[in-house]
């Protein structure tokens, strides 16, 4: 016979055992929560405002070749200031550069379910095997950005789409309404 009480105490060592090995504290989760909501924050906003004052300039003319030669500068700067690395990526891609890893793939699904079920996308932080510790957070599109991503016909022309085409010739990023899930931020911390 089995001494249960036996059982459950060699399973709660087992259990502490792993996640002190593998795991983040609740505190520590909500630290790199809490900073990496602030860095992508901060990120689309520079990315944003830039964006916006070509867009002002030259319209799409202007605001995709400005994105397609300076989009990675500013994630790298800001990726620089925070100590960090920085990635946008999607499962629809603009820039191929940005190609999701198998990890990305699996958190852009876990998200898209989570939104055809409606409900709320929060972001994930999690340690990866190495000590360094990652941050996920969905990235929904707003409205502004439908002029470039948008649904071709209505709110992307014709006209904006050939600009983009003509940059971006395997451009996948289109299609999207206000609100829908654009793609991810990857944020990687470094190790402790």
């Amino acid at each position: 016979m089995i001494n249960i009480k036996y059982l459950l105490t060699a399973m709660g060592i087992t259990l502490l055992v792993v996640s002190c090995q593998n795991g983040l504290s609740e505190a520590d989760k909500g630290e790199y929560l809490e900073r990496g909501k602030k860095i992508a924050a901060a990120t689309a906003e520079n990315m944003l405002a830039e964006v916006g004052k070509n867009m002002k300039e030259g319209g799409v003319a202007q605001a995709v070749p400005f994105c397609n030669i300076h989009a990675d500068g500013l994630t790298t700067e800001m990726a620089q200031q925070n100590g960090v690395s920085i990635k946008r990526t999607s499962h629809l891609l603009r820039n191929e550069k940005n190609v999701p890893t198998t990890r990305e793939q699996e958190i852009i699904a876990q998200f898209q379910k989570l939104q055809t079920e409606k409900q709320e996308l929060s972001p994930v932080v999690e340690q990866n095997e190495d000590g360094t510790v990652q941050f996920y957070m969905p990235i929904k599109l707003v409205q502004k950005c439908t002029v470039c991503h948008g649904v071709l016909g209505e709110s992307l022309t014709q006209a904006h789409d050939s600009i983009i085409k003509s940059i971006y010739p395997k451009d996948q990023a289109i299609g999207f309404r206000e609100g829908d899930l654009r793609g991810i931020w990857s944020i990687q911390f470094p190790k402790k």
